[in-house]
C-alpha cells in the first residue's frame, strides 16, 4: 500500500523543493579548505557508437551544501556514520532573520528570536530540523559578497550572519535534531571560537550549511530530508537537502 506521503506526491498535493547548491569547481569552500574537483575519465562514444560516461571527484568534507557532524566540534560527538538516519528526516521549521541581516551582515539569531517563533507557532518539537533564513544565499557564488570580506581567504576578516551561542544552547535544550543555515557557517563570520557549533555538537545536534532556496518554505508544516554522503568516521560531508511542502495556492 502506498504511504500517505507517496500518495500525496502522486496526486500533486506535495511539492519537493531542492535546497542544495550543486557541486562544481566554482562551489565555495571554507577558506582553510580546497576546491571541489571533477574529472571526466570516460565521456563519449566508442568505435561502435555506444555511449559511456564515468568520472571521479575529490572534495573536502565541508564544501558547498554540507552537513557538519557533531564530531566536527565535539570530541565525543557523533561522526557522519553515527548519526541515526531517522534524525536526518523530520519536521522542518524556518526561523527568518533576513530582514535584520539585510541591514546588519553580523546579525545573529538570539534566544528571543526562538521564543518569538514559539509564541507564534507553538513549542519546537523534539527532533525538528530548524532552518535559519538570512537571505545570504543570494550572494552565492560571489566570494567577497558571500563571505562579507574583500579578503575572503583570510578567515579572520569574514562578516555574515549566524547563531549566537545562547541561541544554539536553547536549540540544544529543545532537543532539535539539526540546525541549518543559508550562510557558510552556523556561527557568524566574525566568530573565531565557533561557540554555537560547539554548543550544538556537544548535544549531538548536527549542522547544515550553505543551504539555498529557504525563501520558498513556510515557517512550519513541511518535511525535511537531509542525506549526506556516508563517510565512515567522517566529520561531515556534502548533503542533498529536500523539503516536502504543500504547493502554494495561486
Amino acid at each position: 500500500m502506498l504511504t500517505p506521503v507517496v500518495e500525496a506526491l502522486g496526486q500533486g498535493m506535495l511539492e519537493v523543493l531542492d535546497l542544495t547548491h550543486p557541486l562544481s569547481p566554482e562551489s565555495l569552500y571554507w577558506p582553510t579548505g580546497f576546491p571541489f574537483e571533477h574529472e571526466r575519465l570516460e565521456w563519449g562514444r566508442d568505435e561502435a557508437g555506444r555511449w559511456y560516461a564515468a568520472g571521479r571527484f575529490s572534495s573536502p568534507e565541508h564544501l558547498g551544501t554540507h552537513l557538519d557532524a557533531p564530531i566536527h566540534f565535539a570530541e565525543a560527538g557523533w561522526t557522519s556514520t553515527d548519526i541515526p538516519i531517522h534524525r536526518l528526516v523530520g519536521p522542518g521549521v524556518i526561523l527568518d532573520i533576513s530582514g535584520r541581516a539585510a541591514d546588519d551582515r553580523d546579525a545573529v539569531v538570539e534566544p528571543d528570536d526562538i521564543l518569538a517563533w514559539e509564541a507564534a507557532h507553538g513549542p519546537l518539537a523534539a527532533g525538528a530540523i530548524v532552518l535559519v533564513r538570512t537571505g545570504w544565499s543570494s550572494h552565492w557564488p560571489d566570494w567577497n559578497a558571500y563571505y562579507g570580506s574583500e579578503t575572503p581567504m583570510d578567515a579572520t576578516t569574514l562578516h555574515f550572519p549566524g547563531l549566537s551561542p545562547d541561541a544554539a544552547t536553547l536549540f540544544a535544550e529543545r532537543r532539535v535534531a539539526g540546525v541549518g543555515i543559508d550562510t557558510a557557517s552556523i556561527d557568524p563570520g566574525v566568530s573565531t571560537t565557533f561557540d554555537a557549533h560547539r554548543a550544538l555538537a556537544e548535544a549531538n545536534v548536527y549542522g547544515l550549511e550553505n543551504l539555498t532556496g529557504l525563501e520558498r518554505l513556510p515557517s512550519t508544516g513541511f518535511l525535511l530530508v537531509a542525506l549526506p554522503i556516508r563517510i565512515e568516521g567522517g566529520s561531515g560531508g556534502p548533503v542533498r537537502v529536500a523539503a516536502f511542502v504543500e504547493p502554494a495556492l495561486d
